[in-house]
């Protein structure tokens, strides 16, 4: 199974800890699906943490990956902010004034930056480098110890491998 695709980290600038709200996870989810259906995205493995998401993902043939994920921060970081605004959050203000300040240096008139340039990839040529990407993208809720067991955590696919109910369809690989 080489080069299936790519181990990605997409990170919130100042490591923020957007994602502790449950409405701000959906955002991921909801815009996650959008690019499967309408953008090529397939995705093997994920897991939405509290400031970043890990995915072993790729575009499919047609599409070109770094676009598809250009195009996602692009809606997430509008939908965060209005998300941000819309609802209850303690945080509000220091957020959207960091999320303002993260962007004053840009040129394009930006109003708020909510994503760290770039996203960092690891492409994925080996099954044991798969296999290991995606036991380290299931672990990462129970090193934080946020559950005792990866599948236990609705937002990765750890539930998908272990056949239960998901919030995202994945591309389920046989490596292990």
């Amino acid at each position: 199974m080489p080069d299936v695709g790519y181990f990605i980290t997409i990170t919130t600038v100042g490591w923020i800890d957007v994602f502790t709200r449950v409405q701000q996870k959906y955002v991921l989810i909801d815009s996650l699906r959008y690019c499967q259906k309408e953008k090529g995205l397939e995705i093997y493995a994920y897991c939405i943490m509290s400031s970043h998401i890990h995915m072993l993902c790729k575009a499919a043939e047609g599409y070109i990956l770094s676009n598809v994920l250009r195009d996602f921060k692009k809606f997430t970081s509008k939908k965060i902010i209005k998300t941000i605004i819309e609802h209850p959050e303690s945080r509000r203000e220091w957020m959207l004034d960091y999320f303002s300040n993260s962007c004053e240096h840009l040129k394009r008139g930006q109003r708020y930056k909510v994503w760290q340039n770039g996203y960092h990839a690891e492409i994925a040529r080996t099954n044991w480098f798969i296999k290991q990407k995606i036991q380290y993208i299931h672990k990462n809720p129970v090193v934080d110890k946020i559950v005792s067991n990866p599948e236990d955590y609705v937002f990765s696919s750890a539930r998908n491998y272990a056949d239960l109910d998901t919030e995202l369809e994945v591309v389920v690989l046989n490596v292990f």
